[in-house]
């Protein structure tokens, strides 16, 4: 996989900004950046730690919102691990165990099969790996820097601007009781066609003890992805198996 979507900048340095922005600045451009962003397709180092160890890996990545995903885990002899996600269900495809995964389009059947503990609807993670911060923004208030919003859940999303650019730095949301349940860091900001575009994120779940790392490498936004690269057929010869017998 081959993006040709950026252009080598400098960085947007990580420094608290030294303008002011006017009110309703921060939210205007978080709307702006929801509508510039539709689909990317990268390869990605992913840096993994948590209760079961660290382990580092390639991931060929397609994403398309609201709710298509395709991961493909690299190795030198080929692809590891196939996981494709649409609107219907995720099926994942195990070439040197002969297994094929099958199962209903949630969050938890995803996690089930990533082992990432990603506690969001399937729109909040595409929109996440297209470095947008889940928020609505219709209920948003902005005070200095930052820009928060209420959650369905009675918690709270709270956005974070620590450059002079008008890009988000931090993503946090807050359960009902104030407690961070997630915790995301936009970084290393580079031009695109689409705009400013971070290629490195960074998930934390302190709660659970889990990081993923994403260092993505020559991004390209909004290509034209088909409808087939987001699902699979069964290879002939291979068992198939609910993703639930995964179990948690």
């Amino acid at each position: 996989m081959t993006g040709c979507g950026t252009v080598a900048v400098p960085p947007v340095p990580r420094e608290l900004p030294t303008r002011q922005w006017n009110p309703g600045e921060l939210i205007d451009a978080l709307r702006q950046r929801d509508q510039q962003f539709h689909s990317l397709r990268a390869l990605a180092r992913l840096d993994y730690a948590g209760p079961e160890g660290k382990s580092s890996f390639q991931e060929a990545m397609l994403v398309q919102r609201p709710d298509q995903l395709r991961l493909e885990t690299l190795s030198f002899l080929g692809a590891i691990m196939i996981v494709t996600v649409n609107g219907k269900e995720i099926l994942g495809y195990l070439p040197r165990e002969g297994t094929f995964l099958r199962g209903q389009s949630t969050t938890e059947n995803l996690r089930r099969l990533t082992k990432i503990p990603l506690p969001l609807e399937l729109d909040e993670i595409t929109a996440l790996l297209l470095g947008l911060p889940p928020l609505n923004t219709s209920a948003a208030l902005q005070t200095g820097n930052a820009v928060t919003a209420p959650t369905a859940g009675g918690g709270q999303d709270i956005v974070t601007f620590e450059t002079n650019e008008a890009v988000p730095s931090r993503w946090e949301r807050r359960d009902a009781d104030g407690a961070t349940a997630i915790n995301v860091t936009f970084s290393d900001y580079a031009a695109t066609a689409a705009g400013l575009f971070p290629s490195r994120i960074v998930i934390e779940s302190a709660a659970q003890k889990r990081q993923l790392q994403i260092d993505y490498q020559e991004p390209e936004l909004n290509a034209t992805l088909g409808a087939e690269l987001f699902t699979q057929q069964k290879p002939a010869s291979v068992k198939e198996l609910p993703i639930e017998a995964l179990g948690e």
